[in-house]
């Protein structure tokens, strides 16, 4: 087969049919594709806008700062043995774990292109700490899809602690090779806050315009492969072939919406089904992040010359990381069905989230964040003090 794919001439047949049968679709369907679209749009409007547009303008203004090269000097001691990359690399995966996917990918390539880590150390990094945010963990699947805040706490543990293991993983990766490039540590004002400002808010925007785009797309597709029958027809089959092992249809059609695109594939987790096997493939979503996601994290790496097999094969042990820890703390503290979950299939889904709530608790979750890292940023700057001091007086 796949030397059958490299021929061009059959490339450009299979991607010519392609996009016949998406034509074909959209006369087929107006109203369904306006509906998608529309329902895309809500979505972007009531989420993607207010919850991930600070933390861009944060990240930026983090690095800009050169608030992550003082981080970077006080976390040296952790990264290096524990990840194998620079100090300020954990500017990025702090970034990653609150303000949730693609922020920290968009960390680890500002990094990167400001010269505070390696080409190597950034695909290490990519690998794991771009991560699902805990607001969209025990708010959106914990509360919204299974009703039970527990079921939250237990899927955020195990999210965090599987993206960490990933990170030891991947700590081996290239581990022969000579690092490209070398790290610098940023002043405090390596850049005028005004500049800095400015040029964060812009590529916040185009960032944020770009996500947009896709889970506009992707929510098309989705609805598209679902009026087709191209998904069930799918799921289908995988139900059958892997019947004995207890994957019905259900299942896999489950599987193949979360694949696609994370919200739609865990809100497919309400209904029928054990909660057990629900919450462990939710965890495995969360960790993949979906087609969707990696999108979006690809439109940025599009020209910065980093490998993104890292960063693919990261999120999928990701997935698989988490589904098996989830298992396990299953086992050792079971939950039992809630009566409140029987009504999860009445809860709105997350684009109905309201747009002021959702802008007000990312801004107040970014400004937190970001005095945080000023804090650890003065405590670093402190403590070289008082280590530089203490040289110059044992020279003396």
């Amino acid at each position: 087969m796949s030397h059958i794919l490299k021929k061009q001439w059959i490339r450009d047949a299979l991607a010519g049919a392609g996009l016949l049968l998406c034509s074909i679709a959209l006369i087929c369907w107006p109203k369904d594709v306006s509906a998608a679209v529309q329902e895309g749009l809500r979505l972007c409007y009531n989420v993607i806008l207010p919850s991930l547009f600070p933390f861009f303008i944060l990240t930026s203004l983090v690095i800009s700062l050169g608030l992550a090269g003082y981080l970077g000097r006080l976390l040296e001691p952790v990264m290096r043995p524990l990840f194998h990359v620079g100090g300020p690399c954990a500017a990025a995966l702090a970034l990653g774990f609150v303000g949730g996917y693609p922020v920290g990918a968009r960390a680890a390539l500002t990094l990167y292109q400001e010269g505070q880590c390696t080409k190597t150390e950034c695909e290490r990094l990519l690998a794991f700490c771009n991560n699902s945010g805990p607001a969209f963990i025990l708010g959106v699947v914990g509360a919204g899809v299974f009703a039970d805040s527990r079921v939250g706490l237990l899927l955020c543990l195990a999210h965090a602690a599987a993206s960490l293991c990933v990170g030891i993983v991947f700590r081996f990766y290239r581990m022969g090779e000579r690092t490209e490039g070398r790290r610098t540590s940023s002043p405090i004002a390596a850049q005028r806050f005004t500049s800095a400002f400015t040029g964060a808010v812009k590529g916040a925007v185009t960032s944020t315009l770009n996500i947009c785009a896709f889970v506009v797309c992707f929510t098309v597709i989705i609805r598209l492969c679902f009026l087709s029958g191209l998904l069930p027809a799918l799921a289908g089959f995988l139900g059958r072939v892997f019947a004995p092992l207890g994957f019905s249809q259900v299942w896999a059609q489950r599987l193949l919406t979360g694949l696609l695109e994370l919200s739609s594939g865990v809100a497919a987790l309400t209904g029928d089904g054990s909660l057990t096997g629900r919450v462990s493939m939710a965890a495995f979503l969360l960790g993949w992040a979906g087609i969707s996601v990696h999108c979006q994290v690809l439109s940025f790496l599009e020209e910065s010359g980093l490998s993104t097999r890292t960063y693919i094969g990261g999120k999928l042990l990701h997935g698989l990381f988490s589904a098996g820890l989830t298992a396990l703390l299953l086992r050792a503290f079971p939950l039992k069905e809630s009566v409140s979950s029987y009504l999860a299939q009445q809860v709105e889904g997350i684009a109905g989230t309201d747009f002021y709530s959702a802008l007000a608790v990312s801004t107040a979750a970014a400004w937190g964040v970001f005095l945080l890292f000023f804090l650890l940023a003065a405590l670093g700057v402190q403590m070289g003090r008082k280590t530089s001091g203490k040289r110059r007086t044992g020279v003396i």
